[in-house]
């Protein structure tokens, strides 16, 4: 069994854990630019009877 797994956290989590503290190790002229890479943006769009009624961004 995966470490993570025994950890108790999916491999999503798992690998966002990983990444923040990859971007938090890089040295510091290039940690701005890995930062900028941690914003994700997710648009989401409720349907109802085929034509999109909502729209959210997170």
């Amino acid at each position: 069994m995966s470490a993570w797994r025994a950890a108790g956290l999916n491999y999503i989590n798992y690998s966002n854990i990983a990444a923040k503290l990859l971007r938090q190790a890089v040295k510091s002229d290039i940690r701005a630019d890995a930062m900028k890479r941690s914003d994700a943006h997710l648009k989401v769009t409720k349907w109802q009877d085929g034509k999109p009624i909502k729209e959210s961004t997170f």
